[in-house]
């Protein structure tokens, strides 16, 4: 593998570990409570059929917003890894809260 191709493995890897620490992070801030019945409301809208976003979990009403949005990334993430939702399609999210982040919208995987 040449130097060029080393480093931008290395990039990506460090990039990850990064991104797994963040939400890492960001799940440990959650309140526990609000972890629960954010796992809730995702299974719920799971079971519906329909794609959704995390919007879509406030407005049916099933889930407050978190304290901080970057607690919404841990509860997908864990809802993806055990196998209730699985990804469609992703964009930037125009929300100027948001920064532009990666704005993902799920289906149930059943």
């Amino acid at each position: 593998m040449s130097t060029e191709n080393t480093e931008t493995v290395r990039q990506q890897t460090g990039g990850e570990q990064l991104k797994k620490d963040g939400m890492t992070e960001a799940d440990n801030a959650a309140d526990d409570e609000w972890k629960d019945r954010c796992d809730d409301a995702i299974d719920e809208m799971a079971r519906r059929g329909m794609p959704f976003q995390a919007s879509d979990l406030v407005r049916a009403g099933l889930i407050d917003e978190p304290a901080n949005h970057h607690q919404w990334g841990p509860r997908f993430s864990y809802a993806a890894r055990r196998g209730v939702i699985r990804e469609i399609t992703a964009s930037k999210s125009k929300r100027t809260a948001s920064h532009a982040s990666r704005l993902v919208i799920w289906i149930g995987a059943a």
